[in-house]
């Protein structure tokens, strides 16, 4: 089997740091870019994003499946079931302090909306790209490339020497 024909990471990695915020003390926090195949309360909805609280404390019934988060929460008192697409979820992370990790935004019609072909996560946008400060929960940071990282022509560029890239949380 190859990577083309492996299943995604991505629901094991949302599992993986889960647990870990869950391990931690922590309470994980889910971003979702919400489209039609996601059932969630739309007047929490904000440029097109919704974060939820998925800890144990604020939810019942919650699976983290290969396919799709599903879960009951309350929204201001009333009880809603909520469903998630594993596609979807753009970035998962601890609202504590901000550790986690962002995923490739899908693109409606693209390539980048098979969850099982890898994509950098420098395709995440960076904060206020789409015009707004609260687009994003999560951006990479990296030093600025500087000229003398470029190699000959024709070989890629050598990785620039100096801070290693960090998940910074934009609020």
């Amino acid at each position: 089997m190859n990577a083309l024909e492996s299943t995604s990471t991505r629901p094991y990695l949302i599992r993986a740091l889960y647990d870990w915020c869950t391990d931690n003390g922590l309470t994980p926090y889910v971003a979702v870019l919400v489209d039609d195949t996601v059932q969630v309360p739309r007047e929490y909805v904000k440029n097109g994003e919704i974060v939820l609280n998925i800890s144990f404390d604020a939810t019942s019934s919650l699976k983290l499946g290969n396919d799709f988060i599903e879960f009951k929460a309350r929204f201001a008192g009333t009880a809603r079931e909520i469903m998630v697409p594993i596609s979807r979820v753009i970035a998962i992370y601890a609202r504590e302090n901000g550790q986690g990790m962002a995923f490739p935004v899908p693109v409606a019609g693209g390539a980048t909306d098979d969850p099982s072909k890898p994509s950098p996560l420098s395709s995440v946008p960076a904060a206020g790209s789409r015009g707004d400060e609260d687009a994003n929960v999560v951006q990479l940071v990296t030093p600025e490339p500087s000229a003398s990282n470029n190699g000959p022509e024709g070989e890629p560029p050598r990785p620039p020497s100096g801070p290693r890239p960090a998940l910074k949380r934009v609020k």
